[in-house]
């Protein structure tokens, strides 16, 4: 019987575990989360473990629901120690669930405490957790990003609000970590959803135009990426239902945003035609910026309108969405193509059952020169555990390039949250691994390794422009 979390944790052979204790101290590129650049400039101390541990952590929210915690001990009031011990008791139940091991990983390598979380240990876990918070000065967000040796963070960020504490980091120079600013531009994208109006108009406001066309509106959106190319911006992302791709004229265009502006609501095809122009000159200005376009999609958001109404979005409600994705997607990516616009792209979808199209569209729009260009992206969300992580690799292994993949990610709002990147390269190092042991791949440590270092951290280096800070 193997030992919870031991050095083998994940690991079934051999040659994974040597694979594995090469892959521990590479560096981590973390490309795309949703950590508040705030509380990496100002470092803040985080006032108990809850709030560390719970705070704005959806995934943890969703367990303690399904396991029937009241949601005054999720994001109620009870006092932050109820709230830990409300967690830790159902913790137990969550057998197979990536949150058990991630949860446990993040109390060895930021606590050093090696036992097991649960009702009967959840006082003393505590105790050790709060001891440290408050006397170890490494235990804030820029200690915890050098503890876990990230060299780059993608926030996630809104083009119509400010850029200040990315530009403070930035002029700063002195924290080690870039810290790249992520162009979202979702709700200028979205004319049918409330607040279209509203939302424009505090876009132009943070260009310095006033937007009364689509044209004005193409200007505000290219004067804010100018900002965040100058806050270090890498790559844009672009949440939604699916790719869209509709021609349409440009007085067509001009009518969907005056009914929009107006308060009317376009319908589904209007929609999909204003979409797809918007996408086509963001797409073009990335590739002509030289930065990476994401784009994150089959996701329903917020069907549970009571819980929507009482505690807002992003609290632990969505869902995974079965979006008729792929014809349009290859029919946007060929419009790109043919004008020679399509800048490096990752692609993510929340429904597993997209990850072979997904791997064949890459391998159709590859470019010389750009060692995958397209990227499926790492499992995501719903898929972010053992058996998603495995499939996802095993796809891009059998339809493309495994060594060309930019690897892990967080897509998370804790600083604790880069236990993940451990709990990926110990299953990519057993995968390959495995691969060996079976005589599928001989073993040629050296090639081995390329890969390894690769999806790890070197990928990711090179894809986002990485290279020349890292070798500062």
């Amino acid at each position: 019987m193997k030992k919870f979390i031991a050095d083998d944790y994940l690991i079934s052979n051999d040659v994974g575990l040597a694979l594995w204790h090469n892959a521990a101290p590479l560096p981590i590129v973390d490309y795309h989360c949703h950590i508040s650049p705030r509380e990496i400039w100002e470092d803040r101390r985080f006032d108990s473990m809850a709030d560390l541990w719970l705070g704005g952590d959806h995934y943890k929210w969703r367990l303690m629901r399904a396991a029937g915690v009241s949601e005054e001990f999720i994001t109620g009031g009870a006092p932050g120690r109820e709230k830990f011990r409300r967690f830790a008791e159902v913790l137990p139940l969550a057998a197979g669930n990536p949150l058990y091991a991630w949860c446990h990983l993040e109390l060895r390598r930021y606590f050093d405490y090696t036992g097991t979380l649960g009702g009967d240990t959840a006082d003393r876990v505590w105790d050790i957790c709060e001891d440290r918070l408050k006397n170890d000065p490494a235990l804030t967000p820029r200690g915890l990003i050098k503890k876990s040796g990230v060299v780059m963070i993608g926030t996630t960020d809104d083009p119509a609000c400010g850029l200040e504490w990315h530009e403070r980091l930035v002029a700063d120079g002195s924290f080690g970590t870039r810290v790249c600013p992520t162009f979202r531009p979702d709700p200028a994208l979205e004319p049918a959803k409330p607040g279209f109006s509203d939302y424009i108009a505090r876009l132009g406001k943070a260009a310095g135009i006033e937007i009364t066309s689509p044209a004005e509106l193409l200007r505000a959106l290219a004067a804010r990426m100018d900002a965040f190319g100058r806050a270090g911006c890498r790559a844009a992302d672009h949440g939604m239902w699916r790719p869209v791709c509709r021609a349409a004229t440009e007085s067509e265009i001009a009518d969907i945003f005056r009914r929009a502006m107006s308060g009317e609501t376009p319908d589904a095809v209007a929609v999909e035609k204003y979409q797809t122009y918007l996408l086509a000159f963001c797409a073009t200005e990335y590739a002509r910026r030289g930065w990476v376009m994401q784009m994150h999609f089959s996701c329903v958001r917020n069907p549970n309108s009571r819980a929507m109404r009482a505690l807002g979005p992003d609290t632990g409600f969505d869902s995974i969405g079965c979006a008729d994705a792929a014809a349009d997607a290859y029919r946007l990516f060929d419009m790109l193509e043919s004008a020679d616009a399509l800048p490096r792209t990752v692609l993510y979808s929340l429904d597993p059952t997209d990850n072979a199209w997904l791997d064949t569209l890459a391998g159709a729009f590859q470019s010389p020169g750009v060692p995958g260009k397209i990227q499926h992206g790492s499992a995501w969300w719903f898929n972010d555990h053992e058996d998603g992580i495995r499939e996802q690799l095993a796809g891009v292994a059998a339809h493309g390039v495994l060594g060309t993949f930019i690897g892990m990610l967080t897509d998370s709002r804790s600083f604790l949250s880069y236990a993940r990147h451990e709990y990926f390269r110990r299953i990519l190092c057993d995968m390959l691994g495995g691969m060996v042991e079976s005589g599928r791949y001989p073993d040629d440590r050296d090639a081995l390794m390329r890969i390894v270092r690769g999806v790890c951290y070197e990928n990711a280096l090179k894809y986002f422009g990485l290279e020349e800070d890292a070798g500062k």
